[in-house]
């Protein structure tokens, strides 16, 4: 993660000067792809220390302007697949799709282009296996999202984006059909890609 921030800085940095952001207008469409690299809280209610994987995973957002300053932002990936553990020893594994919707403000800024954003978050659990399907997790999650970011012009209608977002996941733990707690994972999510606007 840190290389893919150490490239996203030199890349901004070698930016001409004549490439200056231009404002947002109501219609505009940015498209992203970001690389982005999920770091989980993993917090646990159990008494199993729960955990699951880090990992970096493709990311492809819309932005839709209301004007220029105000827009939404429905973020989407592919189902995730995870490695769950208890106390640093693998139990087993399962996916996850996390669709996020945002809304934004974008700040006035001569050069690039700032934002912040709160949402909500949908994740479905999937394809759970874990300790042999002794322990189970409830499917749907329902949490907040905070996402700040910035994008920087490149060249025309395109531009470096650089992004950080708070995701609250959680999901109920049972054992024998008998809960024993509540799994946290609440990723910070670090992103950096290309954006097209349309």
């Amino acid at each position: 993660m840190n290389k893919m921030l150490i490239a996203a800085a030199a890349c901004a940095a070698t930016v001409s000067g004549a490439a200056m952001a231009q404002d947002f207008k109501a219609g505009d469409l940015l498209v992203r792809a970001r690389a982005v690299h999920l770091n989980s809280a993993n917090t646990d209610s159990t008494g199993l220390g729960l955990t699951v994987n880090n990992k970096t995973l493709p990311e492809v957002d819309f932005t839709y302007f209301f004007n220029k300053n105000v827009a939404a932002e429905l973020i989407l990936t592919v189902p995730q697949k995870h490695t769950v553990y208890s106390n640093g020893a693998a139990i087993g594994t399962l996916k996850h799709l996390p669709p996020t919707l945002t809304v934004q403000y974008h700040f006035d800024a001569t050069g690039f282009k700032p934002y912040v954003g709160a949402g909500l978050n949908y994740t479905r659990f999937s394809s759970v296996n874990v300790l042999g399907g002794a322990a189970d997790v409830k499917r749907n999650s329902f949490g907040f999202a905070l996402q700040a970011g910035v994008d920087i012009p490149v060249a025309k209608d395109m531009y470096l984006n650089i992004d950080v977002k708070k995701v609250y996941i959680k999901t109920d733990v049972s054992a024998g059909g008998v809960k024993a707690g509540t799994f946290k994972v609440d990723p910070v999510l670090f992103g950096v890609g290309l954006g097209w606007k349309f």
